[in-house]
């Protein structure tokens, strides 16, 4: 467990350093668009206000993202203490739940989650951005798939109880 609350503290960092970086000390929240290795990697500045790809983003669900969101953080915690798992089961949770806060904190200081990564590639342009805190929600619930379930509370990790 306590690999998982450090991963989540680092991951958490990150992407706070790199919101504030990219978005107020190189200005994109007034530029908008900086070409960093175009089309691979530019940031654009995007305030997501709704869900993945801005679903819903015309409704005011401030307040419900947040409460999902620590909802799930708490879920995931209390899943990963009570059944234990490989260290990668609590690498996953960790990066899930430091991305999940990541994105928190945007909700509640700007009332939406600063987006600023946008790659393209091969003549297709992605017209979406994301963020650190995305990435590491992603891969976490990848790894928790992957990591979780028969046989992977063997090894090194607290193992997992048996069903009655």
């Amino acid at each position: 467990m306590r690999l998982t609350l450090w991963t989540s503290f680092w991951i958490f960092l990150v992407d706070q350093a790199t919101k504030y970086v990219v978005v107020h000390w190189l200005d994109l929240i007034n530029r908008m668009s900086i070409d960093v290795f175009p089309p691979f990697l530019v940031f654009r500045m995007a305030w997501n206000r709704g869900v993945n790809f801005g679903l819903f983003s015309g409704l005011d669900m401030r307040w419900i993202l947040i409460g999902i969101a620590l909802g799930i953080t708490a879920l995931v915690l209390y899943w990963v203490h009570r059944d234990g798992g490989s260290r990668w089961t609590f690498v996953s949770a960790g990066l899930l739940v430091g991305g999940a806060i990541g994105n928190v904190i945007d909700r509640i200081l700007y009332g939406a989650v600063a987006d600023f990564l946008n790659m393209s590639c091969c003549g297709i342009e992605n017209p979406y951005a994301f963020n650190v805190a995305d990435i590491a929600i992603f891969v976490g619930a990848i790894g928790l798939v992957i990591f979780t379930g028969d046989g992977a509370g063997k090894g090194k990790g607290k193992p997992r109880k048996k069903a009655a």
